[in-house]
């Protein structure tokens, strides 16, 4: 699941990332509205966690802007007021959820959580390839019936490879999905945790679901 945070006070966005990141999501984070509201746009995202008051364009705006766009992705506004009215402008904005700041880390990933859950109540909570199932709000993965335990960025890798099954994944799009934009794509780290991956679902006599495709990437066959 990948999530876009846009706070400007970067130790907050910075403690949200890694706490986030620790939860088995992959986030990405932006330090003003007007940047925020540009990779809102351009990239897909799970849910978005916008603080109210930003630079240059504010969390509402934001908001706004993007239900006229019809991008339909769940929305968490953070904000220090929490006023029933400033809770009902956000909502009626088009927000999903509103969180007041200061708040206790689980309480936000429950309310993820609730929110990834009701996104997801049209389609299946799992994810199967052949006999490998990988659980979207737990974060649990299996194969052939045995719990198999991955690192938030294995975790990452694979969800990101089991939602386009079938297809090659090239590792400048895994980089971009699992990592932030300023991540080095000359970096060989994406192969490093494809190996460990394998080591941990691929394993004889299991039949192989990741492939290689030399020079391209990576796909995994059901």
């Amino acid at each position: 699941m990948r999530i876009l945070v846009v706070e400007d006070e970067k130790k907050v966005a910075n403690f949200i990332k890694k706490g986030l990141e620790e939860e088995y999501f992959s986030v990405d984070v932006a330090y003003n509205g007007k940047d925020g509201y540009e990779m809102a746009l351009r990239e897909e995202y799970d849910v978005l966690i916008l603080d109210v008051m930003l630079p240059y364009k504010d969390g509402l705006k934001i908001t706004k802007d993007l239900r006229s766009e019809k991008i339909n992705t769940p929305i968490l506004l953070l904000t220090i007021k929490d006023s029933t009215g400033d809770k009902v402008t956000g909502l009626d904005a088009g927000a999903d959820d509103y969180l007041t700041k200061p708040f206790a880390f689980e309480e936000l990933t429950a309310r993820i959580r609730a929110l990834l859950r009701r996104k997801e109540t049209q389609k299946t909570t799992e994810l199967k390839v052949d006999d490998l199932t990988l659980d979207l709000i737990s974060h649990k993965v299996y194969r052939n019936s045995k719990e198999i335990f991955l690192t938030p960025k294995e975790y990452a890798i694979l969800e990101y490879l089991i939602h386009n099954k079938n297809k090659i994944v090239s590792r400048t799009k895994l980089i971009e999905h699992v990592y932030d934009y300023h991540f080095d794509p000359e970096t060989n780290i994406v192969d490093v945790y494809i190996n460990k991956l394998r080591n941990k679902i691929d394993q004889q006599p299991l039949k192989q679901l990741i492939h290689t495709v030399r020079g391209v990437g990576y796909i995994l066959k059901d």
